[in-house]
């Protein structure tokens, strides 16, 4: 199996999970606590090395990784339902599809309130106000409510890649420096 099978084997794992622990948030009107949790999870999988250790690393038994993923969400107080899909995700030896899950679950909550998620890289973090002002422009372009989810790249120099969906507005220096010198070898 190759990586782009098994990435698409992932993603089809983790949606049909995501699809269950939605409906429950959606069934007992638990959406919000959903989207905190979710904020919560990946927060802790970006900042800790031994939770992405433990949902990758094939040497914990799937007990071992029941009783740590179920110490974590109690920890982290997640709601019934995310702490049980962790469980059972743990039992079928399935924690590897967390990351996954949290996009795709994202996704479904951003669907249900009518929302986008832009991704925005630029090579400075971007101020309150800078995030404000482009989630406003984006929702004059797009129609919708736009959450900006920010990363930042030094590679960048300065400008911003934004990626909306499937659409890309590419506005960084590199990407304008990289077209000026293409147009530069066509003249020569």
């Amino acid at each position: 199996m190759d990586v782009s099978e098994s990435a698409s084997v992932s993603t089809g794992i983790a949606n049909r999970y995501a699809t269950a622990v939605f409906e429950l948030a959606k069934e007992s009107k638990k959406l919000k606590a959903l989207e905190s949790d979710l904020d919560a999870l990946g927060a802790a999988l970006a900042e800790s090395g031994e939770f992405a250790d433990l949902i990758n690393s094939p040497v914990y038994t799937r007990e071992e990784q029941g009783a740590s993923v179920g110490a974590i969400a109690k920890k982290m107080k997640l709601s019934p339902a995310v702490a049980n899909a962790l469980a059972l995700m743990a039992s079928k030896r399935r924690l590897f599809v967390l990351p996954q899950l949290i996009s795709a679950l994202g996704d479904l909550i951003a669907e249900e309130k009518g929302e986008v998620t832009a991704d925005v890289v630029s090579a400075k973090a971007l101020t309150k106000a800078q995030s404000e002002k482009l989630a406003k422009v984006l929702k004059g372009t797009v129609g919708k409510d736009v959450k900006i989810n920010a990363t930042v790249d030094d590679a960048l120099i300065g400008g911003l890649v934004i990626k909306v969906g499937s659409q890309m507005i590419d506005s960084s220096v590199a990407s304008k420096l990289a077209a000026l010198q293409n147009s530069m070898k066509e003249v020569g």
